[in-house]
């Protein structure tokens, strides 16, 4: 009962991470006619079923996510940028093996220098000092953005409940996490470590998922008031981003902006 407590703690807040691939800080909604009929390439199989379920998700985040990423906001700043460095940080596990997946071997090693630098001499992370050596941030890979590297083709967009908007392709590449992909799940859940829980695990895809939602509350408030349709907003959103991110272009896709606090704070 235990472990099935765990694994619903962590689907419920990678909603939260969801919500960030489609809403951004700037408080902007831009769809243009021509990526809309580029989105019309990925079938919405089951959108009957898909609507239901957006609907479910949207539930979730006014009652739980809303409320929790506004108390976040709370916080003094340098906590709250200290959480996004390390969290940025860690990512890293998942970025590198990806870089060297679809060839970027530069990155790949950037990336490396930047994690070692910043779990020993940045604390874990919380301070982004591989900066300071001229070892700027990298934008994040995953096995998602690798297999549509290859060629493979995203499939049926749909929904799934609490997790969000997905695709076939992408939802194949999240179960690589899980299977030896992300050596953070493997230390924390997999393997049994004398310094490290479960519970490190799920505590860290919870104060993503929040960190996330806080820097973009705006955002998806804007995006929900001025979409005549917010699931079809969403979804273009959704698969705009993927394929920027796959094509590794260097452009803010829509409301789309994982900038640090510094950056963005509002209060």
């Amino acid at each position: 009962m235990k472990k099935i407590l765990k694994v619903f703690i962590i689907a419920v807040f990678s909603q939260l991470l969801i919500f960030s691939t489609y809403a951004g800080s700037d408080g902007t909604v831009k769809i243009s006619s021509k990526s809309a009929e580029q989105d019309s390439d990925v079938k919405d199989c089951f959108e009957t079923v898909n609507r239901g379920i957006f609907a479910f998700n949207q539930g979730l985040d006014k009652v739980f996510f809303k409320p929790a990423a506004k108390g976040y906001r709370y916080l003094p700043k340098p906590i709250r940028s200290g959480t996004s460095n390390a969290l940025s940080n860690l990512s890293n596990v998942v970025t590198i093996p990806n870089n060297i997946l679809q060839g970027q071997f530069k990155d790949a090693g950037v990336n490396a220098l930047r994690f070692s630098i910043n779990t020993t001499l940045g604390i874990a992370g919380i301070f982004d000092v591989a900066s300071y050596y001229g070892l700027n941030k990298l934008d994040k890979e995953d096995y998602g953005q690798t297999l549509g590297t290859w060629g493979v083709k995203e499939g049926c967009y749909f929904i799934l409940p609490v997790l969000g908007p997905t695709t076939v392709r992408d939802a194949v590449g999240s179960i690589a996490n899980f299977s030896g992909g992300d050596a953070w799940y493997n230390v924390t859940v997999a393997n049994d470590t004398r310094y490290l829980e479960n519970s490190d695990y799920y505590y860290s895809r919870l104060a993503g998922g929040i960190d996330f939602r806080a820097k973009n509350l705006e955002a998806f408030d804007n995006l929900e008031k001025n979409s005549l349709d917010l699931y079809a907003s969403v979804r273009s959103l959704y698969l705009q981003d993927r394929k920027r991110k796959i094509q590794n272009l260097d452009e803010t896709t829509e409301t789309m902006n994982d900038d640090d606090w510094e950056e963005i704070d509002t209060q």
